[in-house]
C-alpha cells in the first residue's frame, strides 16, 4: 500500500495511507433534515488515533471523496464518528449510508484544537451552523474531565431551530456548561435568541486574559467572533479557529487548500487566530 507524509498530532510527520482503509457503518442517527451523524467502526486494520480538530477524507466508493472533520472519538474504542451535511453528490452519499454500508477512510490528517492549552482556564466554544460538529469533541473531552478545566461557555448559532445540531445532547451539556443558543430565523413558538452568533458574547462570563476560545463555522463568522474576542481582551494566540478550504488529497500534495504560505490540510485546518486573520485577506480560487 501506498503511504504518503501527514502531519500527527504531535505536528511530527507520520505515514498514513494514501489509499482508502474500509470502515463500517454501525450507527446511523439522523440530526436534521440534510444532516446525519455517522458511527464508523474498523472493517479490517485501524487507522493511526485522531486527535479533536482533525479530519479524515471519507470516500464513497465509485463516488468520490471528502474532508470530514471527526465529530466524536469513543473512549476505549476504535471507531470514529463523523457529522455529514449534504451538499454535493459525495456527502450525499454518506448521508444516506445505513449501518452496514462501507465507507473508505484515510487519515489522521491536520491539526488539533489543542484542549492543553485550556487547563485551568476558562473556555469558549463558539460555533456556527455545521462548525458544531468539529466543536463537539472538544466539549466531550472537557465535561470528561471537568475538574481540569474553569468556567465553560457553548455558544451555538444556526439559520433555524430546524438546522441546529444535537438537540438533545445539547440539554445534557447544559448540566456542567453555560449554554446558550440562537437562531437568525425563528420558527414559530421559539423560544431563544434571534440573531448572529456573537450577540451570545453579551451573555457569557469568563476571564479575557485568562481564556480559551475555539471558533468554527462559516468564515465570516469566524472572523466577527475572533474579532470581538480580540477586542474583549482575550489574546489572539489563545483563540483558535478551524478555517475550510478546497482539500482534494488531505496530504499537502495538490495545493487545493493553500491559503497564503499555509496548506491547510497540513498545517490547519486549526490555528491561532494571530496567524490566522492575516491570511484571511488571501481570496480562495
Amino acid at each position: 500500500m501506498a503511504l504518503v507524509l501527514a502531519t500527527s498530532p504531535s505536528g511530527a510527520l507520520s505515514r498514513v495511507p494514501s489509499v482508502p482503509v474500509p470502515y463500517r457503518v454501525v450507527r446511523r442517527c439522523p440530526e436534521t433534515a440534510d444532516s446525519a451523524t455517522l458511527k464508523l467502526a474498523p472493517a479490517g486494520r485501524t487507522l493511526p488515533p485522531f486527535v479533536p480538530g482533525q479530519f479524515a477524507m471519507l470516500c464513497a466508493f465509485g463516488i468520490g471523496e471528502i474532508p470530514v472533520s471527526v465529530a466524536g472519538l469513543p473512549v476505549g474504542e476504535d471507531a470514529l464518528v463523523h457529522t455529514v451535511r449534504t451538499v454535493g453528490a459525495v456527502s450525499d452519499a454518506l448521508y444516506s449510508m445505513a449501518p452496514g454500508a462501507t465507507v473508505g477512510v484515510r487519515g489522521p490528517f491536520g491539526t488539533g484544537w489543542d484542549l492543553g492549552m485550556a487547563a485551568g482556564r476558562d473556555v469558549l466554544v463558539i460555533a456556527g451552523g455545521i462548525g458544531l460538529a468539529p466543536l463537539r469533541p472538544v466539549i466531550l473531552d472537557i465535561l470528561g474531565e471537568r475538574e481540569r478545566f474553569g468556567r465553560l461557555s457553548v455558544l451555538i448559532g444556526a439559520r433555524t431551530p430546524a438546522d441546529l445540531l444535537y438537540k438533545l445532547q445539547t440539554k445534557v451539556w447544559s448540566a456542567a456548561a453555560d449554554v446558550a443558543v440562537t437562531v437568525d430565523r425563528p420558527a414559530p413558538g421559539w423560544p431563544g435568541s434571534v440573531g448572529v452568533v456573537t450577540r451570545l458574547l453579551d451573555r457569557a462570563v469568563f476571564r479575557p486574559v485568562n481564556t480559551v476560545a475555539y471558533v468554527c463555522g462559516p468564515e465570516p463568522m469566524i472572523r466577527a467572533t475572533a474579532r470581538q474576542l480580540v477586542t474583549r481582551g482575550v489574546p489572539a494566540r489563545r483563540i483558535r479557529v478551524s478555517l475550510e478550504r478546497n482539500m482534494r488529497c488531505g496530504s499537502a500534495e495538490c495545493g487545493h487548500c493553500q491559503l497564503g504560505p499555509v496548506l491547510l490540510c497540513r498545517d490547519g485546518p486549526v490555528i491561532d487566530w494571530h496567524r490566522a486573520e492575516p491570511l484571511l485577506t488571501v481570496p480562495e480560487l
